[in-house]
């Protein structure tokens, strides 16, 4: 078993201070303010906003929101990725003091702006670049941006260890796995078992897959999450995404990380020991647990979740997943142990066939052939072998989802327009 990667968890002691003293607010800069990673976020910097100071919020259109965020937070630099809604954010800010930008170049300002955390939450391959300068800034970032280690794992990892810096995920089963690992001895793991609610059609047939409308796909069981993301876990490509990350994350091999059902959304996850012991983490699903986790690692803060009561529960079921039912989980495994830009052409062509999916261009099913017939073409054009760089995984990411597109018989363009 391979030794601990540098960089992979903030284990690192909660600053101390002189007693009687107040510990300084911790600056916290949030990119993708407006989504529910954002939002989620700045509830728990506004239960306790004498712990936090907001540095920079970021959004990609969202101008009204992000506006009404940054005057709630009092931030100093306020960023809208779009370039053309410049001038109405500056207008709703006039007079504010606060700094405002706009455009990708401002994406990445904002996320080097000096701070104690950076919140990653910018979904999709565009806060790759955002999050990159975090980490090369020396920034301890809170990653709830998946394409980071799914399309650039073992890039992004290497800059967080030449950086010296932390990384803490968001995501509840990866939070939930570094909680149970903590300060033990990384040989000492002999697997993480990441859990899955099963989303809208766990007991679906595969006939009634085939007919499965995005309207009842985004109906999910347990959680309220973005659009995109709430496609992935009826599909539970959701969950292949996460034992990629899991792979870049933590101190194992592909073949020790596993999937289970558990459709009550308890436990996170899993750490199975040598001994026999396994340790795992529960909480009720709410994403302001993981959040505020990454917020405060290693320390604790509050955050005004739901208790969890085990006996009010009942009972907590596991079951395997049914990859025949759900083709995704099994193509991203493959892709995880293929490795190179695999897992890149993967993610980008999902990102595609869920699009088409809530256009009504593709059916449910489809979502998962679209991928795997894009990874069969990517490999046949040699795109699947390692990238050096960021420019690189990018330039991947663009070749797929062209491919992706193509298939679709849509030409003239790199992707269809987002799903808000």
């Amino acid at each position: 078993m391979p030794a601990l990667r540098a960089g992979r968890m903030a284990v690192v002691p909660a600053a101390t201070s002189r007693p009687g003293a107040m510990p300084a607010p911790k600056r916290i800069s949030v990119l993708g303010a407006t989504g529910s990673v954002g939002t989620s976020t700045l509830d728990l910097i506004g239960r306790t906003p004498n712990q936090f100071e907001v540095v920079a919020l970021t959004a990609q259109t969202n101008v009204e929101a992000l506006a009404a965020c940054a005057l709630r937070h009092c931030a100093a630099f306020a960023v809208v990725g779009d370039a053309s809604r410049y001038q109405a954010l500056k207008e709703r800010l006039s007079g504010s003091g606060i700094e405002v930008a706009a455009g990708a170049a401002a994406l990445i300002e904002a996320a080097e702006r000096p701070a104690d955390c950076v919140m990653a939450g910018i979904s999709g391959a565009a806060g790759l670049g955002p999050t990159m300068a975090a980490v090369m800034q020396g920034r301890r970032v809170a990653l709830a941006n998946k394409e980071c280690l799914v399309s650039a794992g073992a890039i992004f990892m290497k800059a967080v260890r030449e950086a010296g810096t932390e990384l803490v995920p968001v995501d509840s089963e990866h939070s939930g796995a570094l909680q149970a690992i903590a300060g033990a001895d990384p040989a000492a793991i002999e697997r993480i078992v990441l859990t899955a609610s099963g989303g809208p059609f766990r007991t679906w047939s595969l006939e009634e897959l085939a007919h499965a409308t995005p309207q009842q796909a985004l109906c999910h069981p347990n959680w309220s999450m973005g659009r995109k993301i709430t496609i992935d876990s009826a599909t539970m490509m959701n969950k292949g995404l996460e034992l990629i990350e899991a792979y870049h994350l933590f101190p194992v091999q592909p073949h020790q990380l596993e999937v289970v059902v558990h459709p009550q959304s308890i436990v996170h996850a899993l750490v199975a020991y040598r001994d026999g012991s396994v340790l795992a983490q529960l909480a009720s699903p709410d994403m302001r647990t993981p959040i505020a986790v990454s917020l405060a690692w290693p320390s604790r803060m509050a955050a005004p979740t739901k208790r969890l009561d085990l006996v009010e529960i009942g009972q907590l079921t596991f079951e395997r997943p049914d990859e025949g039912r759900f083709r995704a989980l099994g193509l991203a495994r493959q892709a995880m142990q293929q490795g190179g830009m695999a897992p890149a052409v993967l993610n980008a062509a999902n990102e595609v066939a869920v699009e088409a999916f809530l256009a009504g261009r593709l059916g449910f099913l489809q979502i998962a052939q679209l991928v795997a017939e894009t990874l069969e073409m990517a490999n046949g054009r040699g795109l699947l072998g390692e990238a050096t760089d960021l420019t690189g995984v990018l330039a991947t990411d663009a070749s797929a989802r062209r491919l992706a597109l193509n298939l679709l018989g849509i030409t003239g363009t790199c992707e269809l327009p987002p799903a808000r």
